[in-house]
């Protein structure tokens, strides 16, 4: 299920949006100004992130080329009344992938959102390799020097979200927000117990890992 961040602060679009989103199968938040847009883009795990332009305290375009410059890769599409081509220009230069001009039909946003969706997906493969294992997320299968190890859809989805943010530090409320999802009541130590499993899992001496580090005091970071 995709994680989408709805950026705005006209009400009745947020709930709109919040609508539409939820029935296509998505799980939504919302952010109401530039600067928690900009908290929430850096410390939450999305797969995609809608942006208004017109924000409190930080407009779209410096919260988009601020995530950037954070290394945030998540797509962004920008939502605006502005339609003049220089601002058209302004919010892709600032990192956009794509620029939707209101008063839009929400059947042509869900078509973008997919589009963005699509490229991300093609762009993170269903088969992973790192060290000496193989994953292959369609068929559910982990396979260590060509041997299936068994592996728990738990396991997979957390595996998952590691790959796709290699190389970044995820915090245990980000690792719960992402592969658990919003709201589920699972403890620190419940994160720390799978991590554990995954570590005997994929690394050659789970004691002293090497793909899947803990970074004390932040949590944990995938290297491959």
């Amino acid at each position: 299920m995709a994680r989408i961040l709805i950026v705005e602060d006209e009400p009745d679009i947020v709930l709109s949006l919040q609508e539409d989103l939820r029935r296509q199968g998505y799980q939504t938040e919302v952010a109401t100004d530039g600067e928690q847009a900009l908290q929430l883009g850096r410390d939450g795990v999305w797969d995609l992130i809608l942006l208004d332009v017109m924000l409190p305290k930080m407009d779209g375009f410096d919260v988009c080329s601020e995530l950037r410059r954070a290394g945030v890769a998540t797509p962004i599409i920008l939502l605006t009344a502005r339609a003049q081509e220089a601002e058209k220009e302004l919010g892709l230069d600032s990192g956009a992938d794509d620029y939707v001009t209101k008063p839009f039909s929400l059947r042509e946003l869900r078509a973008r959102i997919r589009a963005q969706l699509r490229r991300t997906s093609r762009n993170n493969e269903q088969t992973c390799r790192f060290g000496d294992c193989e994953v292959d997320f369609d068929r559910a299968q982990l396979l260590r020097s060509g041997q299936p190890v068994d592996i728990t859809p738990q396991e997979l989805r957390l595996l998952g979200v590691f790959l796709r943010n290699r190389g970044r530090v995820l915090s245990r409320d980000q690792l719960i927000e992402a592969a658990w999802g919003h709201g589920m009541a699972i403890t620190d130590r419940a994160v720390d117990t799978h991590v554990f499993n995954l570590r005997k899992k994929i690394e050659t001496v789970p004691s002293e890992p090497k793909l899947l580090i803990g970074v004390r005091g932040l949590g944990y970071r995938f290297e491959t």
